[in-house]
């Protein structure tokens, strides 16, 4: 089971390592043509963002096929015990993002009374301003 797995492994890595350096080489032909002046630095920025999008796509396809072909190679036991323990990634990442996001919540929150506080003071000082102005006058 490990053999297989561990060479579902490494064909995945290949493929992830053949992407990256394609990416590598695609930018730096992209970067060369810009340089030329072949074409301009707004095609240059379309093609390369249309080349990581087919990166990312093709790189997400690799893992989806990779998974199945590992699942595929597992007892019924072995894809529950490993589906169990997605779960619990899957639930402590959760968790972890509500906690972060909690905690970004209250310092928003901070922030805000902070601000209304120097925009009452503001007005405070300001209605003073308005008053002594008009006491003078």
């Amino acid at each position: 089971m490990s053999n297989i797995g561990d060479g579902f492994k490494n064909i995945f890595l290949a493929g992830i390592g053949a992407l990256a350096y394609t990416g590598e080489k695609g930018k730096e032909i992209i970067d060369q043509l810009v340089e030329k002046g072949e074409i301009t630095l707004d095609q240059g920025r379309e093609l390369n963002e249309e080349l990581k999008r087919k990166a990312d796509e093709t790189t997400a396809n690799l893992r989806d096929s990779a998974l199945e072909s590992v699942m595929k190679g597992m007892t019924p036991e072995e894809r529950d015990a490993f589906a169990e323990k997605a779960a619990n990634f899957a639930a402590a990442q959760n968790a972890a993002d509500a906690e972060a996001a909690v905690t970004v919540e209250a310092e928003v929150e901070e922030v805000v009374e902070e601000v209304a506080e120097e925009v009452e003071e503001a007005a405070e000082a300001a209605e003073e301003q308005a008053a002594d102005e008009a006491a003078e006058a």
